[in-house]
């Protein structure tokens, strides 16, 4: 029953076993479309290495240390497939959100935790995860779905590593969300 003036209750959250199965159909169909497993950080990379070639930074593309991005001659970040799949991605999150009752605009923090530091630890977070993405050349849905759904062994050490440093951290953040 609602009370008159609150907001409608949103919907109930897709079983995680759906949720995986559904996932695990994706990244067949990307399979089967491009050839190609599911990743985002190679959509940043292209949108970057794009950016700085229409601007000319560092010389000619030749000289430019983001040569390999850019070695298929007329080369735009709208030719990389990972591009599309970054802005399906968020489309399909503000739909889900839409759709779901949750969408909002928020700062979700724990009461110990200001508004200005929630956004500090989220963007200090960010460049720590682009960081890692870039040395483990790929970025967690790269390793974890694509990597692990092919077997390889580098990603399941990710896998592993990820979900250790993950529990290491836990008790460290917990208290800010209590």
């Amino acid at each position: 029953m609602r009370v008159a003036g609150s907001r409608p209750r949103p919907a109930a959250y897709l079983d995680p076993y759906l949720a995986g199965i559904a996932i695990g159909m994706v990244l067949v169909a990307a399979y089967v479309a491009v050839g190609r497993g599911l990743g985002a950080s190679g959509a940043f990379a292209s949108v970057v290495a794009s950016s700085a070639a229409a601007v000319g930074a560092g010389g000619p593309a030749g000289s430019l240390p983001l040569a390999p991005y850019l070695d298929h001659g007329a080369w735009s970040f709208a030719h990389d497939w990972l591009v599309f799949e970054l802005v399906g991605v968020s489309l399909g999150g503000f739909a889900s959100a839409w759709l779901g009752g949750r969408f909002r605009f928020a700062v979700e923090r724990g009461p110990r935790v200001s508004t200005p530091s929630r956004m500090v630890y989220a963007g200090a977070g960010g460049v720590l995860m682009a960081y890692g993405a870039r040395l483990a050349r790929g970025c967690t849905s790269g390793q974890a779905l694509t990597g692990g759904a092919l077997l390889s062994v580098g990603a399941w050490i990710f896998i592993l590593a990820a979900f250790a440093a993950g529990y290491a951290a836990m008790p460290l953040v917990a208290r800010l969300w209590r």
